[in-house]
């Protein structure tokens, strides 16, 4: 019936380690990539960590995680989604061996998360590549960094195995086409990156990813891997049949990453879309051995759809690094991304459709400024109803979608604290039932206060979703 959600829906939150860590040089950390992108995919990149770069502190979860957990604790979550830093433990990348305190503290984090029943969900590589694998060897345009990847994945496996059984083997690998430095560490400027090298650098991750099931198999009795795609629903901007090809040809950009990785080997419009280009890709035979070590899941981000047309547009933009049109049914957020819970219905069949492989929900949630009021006692909140209104809506469209026959394993609510924007480097753009008092200018105290929609989500999970339907 509509409104069901299973016994054993896994909800909860999702973060990123370089946007709430900080403590970015502490422990032996090496710089990642990140460190020198003080403005997000917004705004230019640095040649050093600068003070602009509000991830160098971020929300200072590396020493608070078990403060941070407590609350996520409290709201009753099932599961966490975070990422472990790859440059603190390998602080190059290449190195012969992995530094121990890196090794430590995520051992420390994990161990909290299941002090409360938490279950971790591990993003391997989320944005956050060590940067010397950008300056010396050009990130993943090189094979080399195949080699790397697969001696830090055994790593994480070998000593996290017993405590992580999720796992994610890049972020929104999809997103390399558009942000090639910091979806791929490829320090190549995009203008001057041929297609022929960055479909490359997209195969040597393919076949990283493909590794990681692989030794996860092998290595975690019961593991499961999943890749993640940055989804976003495309519709025609008219019913004109050449609109509708427009869309085809846009969703085949995000569908090659899902049926490499799902299936096991390149569709035959992506060859044809090779040859069309005169792009020629070195692909082994070990290479095509090696990626039928497919995912068990398919997880991903929903925050926003587009419109396509086969005319050219003035009103095309980027909303969540992909582009497109917007669609003129549709309201916005304050940073202009359009609000569709339908689409994330759509999206969930569609796919389903498509692999016949359980979905996981790793992202969504409302980037917006929130507004802090100071409550009798002294402590702050925020009257979040806006963030209620979007949540409410989309997981109600989830619900539809299990009632259509949809196997979806949870949910993790984008930035669940919040932590610094990825998009524009900010900490005004928030997402989280948690405020955190840190300002763009720096100021702030780091305490931690519960939003209204921390007790809204509290009592969502509670009632394993029962309560959004409540009238």
């Amino acid at each position: 019936m509509e409104g069901y959600f299973q016994d054993g829906f896994l909800w909860g939150g999702a973060i990123a380690a370089n946007q709430c860590e900080g403590a970015y040089l502490e422990d032996g950390k090496g710089l990642s990539i990140q460190d020198v992108m003080p403005y997000g995919i917004a705004g230019p990149k640095s040649d050093s960590p600068g003070e602009n770069n509000k991830k160098l502190v971020g929300i200072d979860f590396y020493h608070r995680y078990r403060e941070d957990i407590r609350l996520f604790a409290q709201m009753g979550f099932k599961i966490l989604r975070l990422s472990i830093a790859w440059s603190r433990i390998f602080p190059k990348g290449d190195e012969k061996e992995p530094n121990q305190a890196g090794i430590a503290h995520y051992h420390k984090v994990l161990d909290e998360c299941l002090k409360y029943g938490i279950t971790p969900m591990v993003t391997i590589s989320h944005y956050e590549t060590p940067l010397y694998l950008s300056r010396k060897y050009n990130g993943w345009a090189n094979r080399e960094m195949i080699g790397f990847y697969e001696k830090y994945v055994k790593v994480l496996f070998k000593e996290y195995g017993s405590k992580v059984k999720y796992w994610i083997s890049f972020n929104e690998i999809n997103s390399i086409l558009e942000e090639p430095f910091m979806s791929g560490a490829i320090s190549t400027p995009k203008e001057a990156l041929s297609l022929e090298e960055l479909y490359q650098a997209v195969h040597h991750e393919f076949v990283a990813s493909a590794l990681a099931v692989k030794h996860l198999h092998e290595m975690v009795p019961g593991g499961k891997m999943g890749c993640m795609l940055l989804s976003m629903p495309v519709y025609p901007l008219s019913p004109k049949p050449d609109d509708m090809m427009a869309v085809l040809e846009a969703e085949r950009k995000n569908f090659f990453f899902g049926d490499v990785q799902v299936r096991g080997s390149y569709p035959e419009y992506m060859k044809r879309f090779f040859e069309k280009n005169e792009i020629t890709l070195t692909i082994t035979p070990e290479d095509e051995e090696i990626l039928k070590n497919t995912v068990d899941y398919v997880a991903f981000s929903y925050y926003v759809s587009i419109c396509e047309s086969a005319q050219e547009n003035e009103n095309r933009r980027k909303s969540n690094i992909i582009g497109g049109i917007p669609n003129p049914y549709l309201v916005e957020s304050e940073w202009g991304w359009q609000i569709d819970p339908v689409g994330l219905r759509y999206v969930l069949n569609q796919w389903y459709d498509r692999y016949q492989k359980p979905l996981f929900i790793a992202e969504n949630g409302l980037g917006a400024v929130d507004k802090p009021l100071i409550k009798e006692d002294g402590t702050l909140t925020v009257e979040d109803d806006y963030r209620i209104a979007y949540l409410e809506t989309h997981l109600k469209e989830v619900a539809k979608a299990i009632d259509d026959g949809v196997p979806v394993l949870g949910y993790t609510a984008w930035g669940c604290i919040d932590l610094v924007s990825a998009g524009t480097g900010e900490m005004r753009k928030r997402y989280g039932f948690i405020y955190v008092d840190r300002h763009d200018d720096g100021s702030g105290t780091l305490k931690r206060y519960r939003k209204k929609s921390f007790d809204w989500y509290q009592k969502v999970i509670a009632t394993n979703g029962k309560s959004l339907f409540d009238c």
